[in-house]
């Protein structure tokens, strides 16, 4: 393919197709840099325009060179962030990386797909194989054109001193880490909780829905599970850290204010139907919130046009297709359902044999795979990965004669996360769209749903088990003897789904909204309903909306648990200067966590790092330390207390709360005096709560630190570090579809398209993103055309 390119391209041709996929000299305006380029794979031209903001339009003739021309596209805007994606699920980061790297590359091929590949293949929607296929082939496509012009090589690949990697179909599916799985931590925290203060005491930890008491399964014994057992599965989780520019160990445990904006994750979306809106037409919009530090983010904005196909919308960079946006006939978007996919399981030892593991009345021996793994500059690494039954051994406790695996659906067949949502990219109506659906297995998601004909619904998905023995609900570590088994798993048709609601509008943020007595119980472990309460207030109240008041809302800073919990001061009153302070302060706040804002700032110190710790203690004292307390702050429960005090404190319950809220409101003020000085008009949250962009290898400036406004509760939503209040995970992704006038359409995906740091689209996006604005997601051809800012043609050739 080398030697094919170099006699197709004359030297200024490569000039001009390098400057059109690089971005080599801005345009400006409407102006245009064309290019030609021939590749190897294609059987008809392509055409990818790139707009103003970078997003790309491909228009192929067939389906097979459309999901090329995307896996080429994405390598060109992300090859770095798919390259390191692929190395990290895969296990082979030391191949390139060094030994370093070792214990990461074993512990990610643990959880490697490594069932029947037919199997998995028919699992998928129609075709899915063969998309795979194309993609991976696009992206090959251009891995080889790099080789060919290594002055185009993305920086990453030439400080690091690798060459990026060529595809295989497979690769797109047998990596399930980046899955939600949700609660695996949760089981264990809960269990170190019965052990300190007993089963009682894991109230406080997570609100449980539909109402619920955990027993500690027959079997287990809380106490002897190590703190440390879920080392491995967290280190195949947990992403690539990069020798640059912090010293953080790739094999070091996450800590718990490390993840806690992982932990603390979470979307929201909401559909108008057209008696809701001003124009008559449906307006849909979405906001996933997912780990928002790094550059780039996440998703990948995108536009797919072929015979029988026209979608644009966002999706992961790696993943073939969209999973926010529309088709010109039906909108879709969705937030996360934390299905409950993911068990910790026991196992006694057989002490004659310790590769051997108890089951019912006898003894059964690990399979192990003996993996090889290659390491740079040294000699290859053997690596024994063991699995019982149930998956994969992520522990052995040879002092306790114990040991540990993880039970999870993504060893079953289909489980890559969001390719379920290639079966209805070309869906007209909503039975085509969840029809579509039948084949999405994680993660857990609620879709949300419009149509140009002013249709709305919504539909929850995921590939959620039927367990079966006594009291076994997934909420702790199970012994792995046979007493507790995954029965299968419940059919899509199980799970609820909803068409024009007599509300007028769908709204949905993570929460509890199962019809009471619901057939199926995805999990008891929900988001406190704050966000999505703010969402009914507003859109209960509207009418004749329009799509800016979609673009308003997802930027809303009103905190629900703010105007819930301030009434509890109202009647108090203190001697000490600074609570009387305190008080006058937080009596004058409106509970809207905005950046200025002097109150939001004394609030979010006072009850999340002062006033928490201190109820924890109160009702948990032995296990109020536990770091995950404050990576999942269920703060809800906390506020229920105020409510029912004799049930949570006891007799004179309200008393115990009055000193409680009183005792710590001066040790707030006093930390924002010490940090900001003693004038609170100088408190200003959004001076506290920032924003940083990094680049992984710390190349090109840091894009902040950028005040932010917002909390865990708001509908902006913002996860913070509660060490130094940096925020961990936010919106950086957002969209608002106008159903039918497309053009109309706004997103924004910060802090830019490309991932290379010296591209024009690496950070054009992070001002209008820090200053909640967002730009035209383009549809027609006639838009695209007025806003384009180069073109690139692909042409087929022979190999």
């Amino acid at each position: 393919m080398r030697s094919a390119l170099r006699g197709i391209l004359a030297p200024t041709l490569v000039l001009a197709c390098l400057g059109a996929l690089i971005g080599a000299g801005p345009a400006t305006g409407n102006e245009t840099a064309p290019g030609t380029l021939a590749v190897p794979g294609l059987n008809r031209p392509v055409g990818i325009t790139v707009d103003t903001w970078g997003v790309s339009h491909i228009r192929a003739q067939n389906s097979d060179d459309l999901f090329f021309a995307q896996g080429f596209t994405a390598a060109r805007d992300r090859l770095f962030q798919i390259d390191t994606w692929r190395r990290d699920g895969l296990g082979r980061l030391s191949e390139v990386l060094g030994p370093r790297y070792v214990a990461q590359d074993t512990a990610s091929r643990l959880f490697l797909y490594r069932g029947d590949m037919d199997k998995e293949w028919a699992s998928y929607p129609a075709r899915t194989r063969a998309v795979a296929t194309a993609f991976a082939a696009g992206i090959n496509a251009y891995v080889d054109w790099l080789a060919d012009h290594p002055q185009a090589l993305p920086p990453e690949f030439r400080k690091l001193g690798y060459q990026p990697a060529r595809w295989e179909p497979e690769d797109l599916v047998r990596i399930r880490t980046h899955a939600l799985g949700d609660n695996l931590r949760n089981e264990l925290t809960r269990a170190q909780i019965t052990c300190a203060d007993g089963i009682e005491a894991t109230k406080a930890f997570r609100k449980l829905e539909p109402a619920h008491t955990p027993r500690v399964p027959a079997g287990l014994t809380p106490c002897t599970i190590p703190a440390d057992v879920l080392a491995t599965y967290e280190l195949a989780t947990a992403g690539v850290t990069f020798p640059t520019p912090t010293p953080t160990p790739a094999t070091s445990t996450p800590t718990a204010t490390a993840t806690a904006g992982a932990s603390g994750g979470g979307s929201n979306m909401w559909a108008l139907g057209p008696s809701r809106t001003a124009s008559g037409r449906p307006v849909l919009a979405a906001d996933p919130h997912r780990a928002s530090t790094s550059a780039p983010s996440s998703r990948y904005l995108v536009h797919l046009t072929a015979p029988g196909i026209d979608v644009i919308g966002a999706g992961e960079p790696w993943n073939p297709g969209v999973s926010f946006g529309h088709n010109g006939h039906i909108a879709f978007g969705l937030t996360n359902m934390p299905v409950d996919q993911n068990d910790l399981y026991v196992y006694e030892l057989d002490p004659a044999d310790p590769t051997r593991y108890r089951y019912r009345d006898g003894w059964e021996p690990f399979d192990t795979v003996h993996d090889t793994i290659p390491v740079a500059g040294t000699a290859p690494a053997p690596a024994a990965l063991r699995f019982t039954r149930h998956g994969p051994v992520i522990r052995v406790d040879e002092a306790n004669n114990r040991a540990y695996a993880v039970r999870t659906v993504w060893t079953e067949p289909g489980t890559s996360p969001y390719l379920g949502s290639l079966g209805f990219q070309q869906a007209k109506n909503f039975d085509e769209f969840t029809r579509g659906l039948e084949s999405w297995k994680t993660p857990g998601s609620h879709l949300a749903y419009a149509d140009t004909r002013g249709n709305i619904g919504s539909t929850a998905v995921g590939m959620t088990p039927r367990r079966t023995g006594d009291g076994y609900d997934g909420l702790l570590p199970v012994p792995g003897d046979g007493r507790y088994e995954w029965d299968g798993f419940h059919h899509q048709d199980d799970m609820p789904r909803t068409l024009n609601p007599s509300a007028g509008y769908i709204a949905q943020a993570n929460e509890y909204n199962f019809p009471p007595g619901h057939r199926v119980t995805p999990t008891h472990e929900w988001h406190p309903r704050y966000r999505k309460d703010r969402l009914d207030e507003v859109l209960t109240a509207t009418q004749n909306a329009t799509l800016q008041d979609s673009l308003n809302l997802q930027t809303d800073q009103k905190s629900l648990y703010a105007t819930r919990l301030l009434p509890h001061l109202h009647t108090l009153t203190s001697p000490d200067p600074d609570t009387r302070k305190a008080l006058d302060l937080l009596r004058g706040f409106d509970g809207i966590v905005s950046e200025n804002s002097p109150g939001a700032a004394l609030f979010e110190i006072w009850s999340m790092a002062v006033l928490r710790p201190a109820w924890l203690k109160k009702v948990t004292p032995r296990s109020a330390g536990n770091p995950w307390f404050f990576a999942v702050p269920d703060v809800g429960l906390m506020l229920e207390s105020f409510t029912e005090p004799d049930t949570w404190f006891g007799p004179g319950g309200a008393a115990v709360r009055d000193r409680l809220l009183l005792d710590t409101l001066p040790a707030a003020y006093r930390i924002l005096t010490t940090a900001r000085g003693p004038d609170p008009a100088a408190w200003h949250w959004g001076g506290l709560q920032t924003h940083t962009f990094r680049h992984p290898l710390g190349l090109g400036p840091a894009l902040g630190p950028t005040p932010r406004g917002g909390s865990h509760q708001t509908v902006q939503y913002s996860a913070y570090n509660p060490a130094n209040l940096q925020q961990l995970v936010g919106p950086v992704f957002r969209m608002a579809l106008d159903v039918g006038n497309w053009d109309a359409s706004q997103t924004i995906n910060a802090p830019g398209q490309s991932g290379d740091p010296t591209h024009p689209h690496y950070n054009n996006l992070h001002t209008p993103w820090k200053n909640n604005q967002t730009f035209p997601l383009l549809y027609t051809t006639t838009a695209i055309r007025q806003h384009t800012k180069n073109h690139l043609t692909l042409h087929p050739t022979n190999r």
